[in-house]
């Protein structure tokens, strides 16, 4: 049998522990209920609170502003630990939340770039975590985000300029989330951390990711080989913001220069460490150290967080706590066996994956997560299963909708898409100043309520290689397309205007090319000419490979062949914000 952790000595694999588990002559519950205990009850005296390091936790590294500050209400054996504070952290006039997580005898959900987004999040947190981590979010992206209230979705939303959704989250998770970001400057770090804080429980930065969309920017593992810039990040942090700092790291290739390491990182303030047991060259194959994780706990006096034990150790929920008592740390970070099903935070047992899959997509329609994204989590669920018929059905999706109509879940997708548009024709009825009419004399436009369906369509035709041929053809000046976004729920509408005449659909859009495409088809309608539909005898059109209409705006794609003497289209405007940003495909 291969042995994991410490080689020939390391402790056993899951597969050996429960079956030792099955061995003994108690009843399930009582096993569960002991080990429960066990995790939640015992608070382990390296980890005790000294006065000093009581105090230290207490300010929570808030810049001189926190006194008087005590330590109080451990409940349940340390579950939960608040810091009351006598006096809030004031900032420009504003009291910030003086809640501070604790990090003794916690599952958490470890950061997973992709995975970690607000459903996810949500889902962990229904199945048992304490903790949810946020997927890593690099700080000069986070320093283009605008704070948005979404009222329509009750979240709170940091856009980026080109409309790309970067960080959501909501006030159920508000006490429980931690916010990762990617980061090798410690003044934008800051700048970040202040932008989130008032959002989030507790701000992390990553210096364990080995990839090299990390590592190449100076940001992840790569900084771990610098650790003066560690220190000044994480010291800039602790001293400048109202949020509890900790950060993820790998072990070093020696554990004497790894313990060197986290001791100088203790020294900065930070509340505790997560610590991933492999080095930065290692991948999921490679044994994780426990022995290494061990080594730091005994070592430090914050909690130490152990990480990298999915699959070796960590297959259902009891594993969680002999992987704790194999790292002697304080708390345990559950990434991949997470991703796989986050049900393994729940005391009795996994819950079967269909089931988990339909919440999982439930949470996803409910806060408008983008199907590409819900598609890929729910890829990582289902794994071996991908060439099943509902994998198949999966891999074909391209909505929301057709995912859902994969999952049974069709009837859930309208219903909930009815119920946000009421919601948002209510808001819009409040506030009509905000409804976001197209900023031009509307007077003459001639009008339809069609949305353009994907699905309907040629798979390479649009309506506006339709529209832009027939104008072609009949000698006219191009399409020229002017779309604007309503701030409200920033939802598009495009006009188009062909030989001087306006055309425009009354329905709202949740991309700039899906309103674009809905403007063409009034325009084709209204003439009478073909679209582009599957029911249509195909145009003879120079085909091409189709544009996404429901592509993340913000997402990474391919730049459209440019159509020859294609005119550029006037520039899409932002409503109420005054400012106008350059038309065409935004990186």
């Amino acid at each position: 049998m291969r042995n994991t952790g410490r080689g020939s000595s390391g402790p056993l694999t899951a597969r050996s522990r429960r079956g030792a588990r099955s061995n003994r002559v108690v009843s399930k519950e009582s096993r569960s209920g002991r080990a429960r205990a066990i995790f939640f009850g015992v608070l382990d005296r390296r980890t005790a609170v000294t006065s000093q390091a009581r105090q230290d936790l207490a300010d929570g590294g808030c810049r001189g502003s926190v006194r008087h500050a005590e330590l109080a209400n451990r409940e349940e054996g340390g579950r939960i630990c608040r810091v009351q504070q006598r006096r809030g952290c004031s900032r420009r006039g504003m009291i910030v939340n003086s809640l501070s997580l604790c990090y003794h005898n916690k599952l958490i959900l470890a950061p997973m770039v992709r995975v970690g987004t607000l459903p996810m999040r949500l889902l962990a947190l229904d199945y048992g975590a304490d903790i949810v981590y946020c997927e890593e979010l690099i700080d000069l992206k986070m320093l283009q985000c605008k704070r948005v209230v979404n009222e329509v979705l009750s979240t709170v939303d940091f856009v980026a300029p080109d409309d790309r959704v970067v960080f959501r989250t909501c006030k159920r998770e508000q006490s429980r989330v931690v916010f990762q970001m990617g980061t090798s400057d410690a003044e934008r770090a800051l700048a970040v951390a202040r932008l989130v804080e008032n959002d989030v429980a507790g701000i992390d930065v990553n210096m364990g990711c080995p990839k090299e969309y990390s590592t190449k920017g100076g940001m992840g593992a790569a900084l771990l080989s610098d650790p003066d810039k560690i220190e000044k990040i994480l010291s800039t942090l602790v001293k400048g913001t109202c949020r509890p700092v900790t950060c993820k790291i790998r072990i070093l290739p020696s554990l004497e220069d790894t313990l060197s390491l986290v001791k100088r990182i203790e020294r900065t303030g930070i509340a505790a460490i997560a610590v991933h047991g492999r080095k930065r060259e290692e991948r999921p194959q490679h044994p994780v150290s426990c022995e290494a994780i061990k080594a730091i706990a005994e070592t430090l006096s914050i909690p130490v967080i152990a990480n990298g034990g999915s699959h070796e150790h960590i297959q259902e929920y009891l594993d969680i706590e002999d992987f704790r008592q194999a790292t002697a740390a304080s708390s345990v970070m559950v990434a991949r066996a997470a991703m796989w099903n986050p049900s393994i935070f729940l005391k009795e047992g996994l819950r079967p994956l269909d089931e988990v899959m339909q919440k999982y997509i439930q949470y996803a329609v409910q806060y408008d997560n983008h199907y590409t994204n819900t598609k890929y989590c729910l890829c990582q669920m289902l794994r071996e299963q991908l060439e099943s018929p509902q994998g198949k059905l999966l891999h074909a999706a391209q909505s929301s909708q057709e995912i859902c109509e994969a999952f049974g879940l069709g009837a859930f997708y309208e219903e909930t898409t009815r119920e946000l548009d009421a919601r948002r024709a209510e808001l819009l009825a409040r506030t009509p100043e905000e409804a976001g009419e197209p900023a031009q004399d509307t007077s003459g436009v001639i009008k339809m309520a069609v949305k353009f369906d994907r699905r309907a369509y040629s798979p390479q035709i649009t309506p506006k290689m339709c529209l832009l041929e027939w104008c072609r053809r009949e000698k006219l000046a191009q399409p020229i397309y002017e779309t604007v976004q309503r701030p409200l729920d920033r939802l598009f509408c495009s006009v188009v205007t062909v030989a001087e005449q306006k055309f425009q659909s009354t329905l709202w859009d949740k991309s700039k090319k899906l309103a674009e495409q809905a403007a063409a088809i009034v325009c084709l309608r209204s003439q009478g000419l073909p679209e582009g539909r599957l029911d249509e005898e195909s145009p003879s059109l120079h085909k091409r490979k189709r544009e996404a209409p429901d592509q993340d705006p913000g997402g990474p794609r391919a730049q459209e062949p440019a159509v020859p003497g294609e005119l550029c289209k006037k520039p899409f405007v932002a409503l109420g914000n005054g400012k106008e940003s350059p038309c065409g495909d935004r990186a």
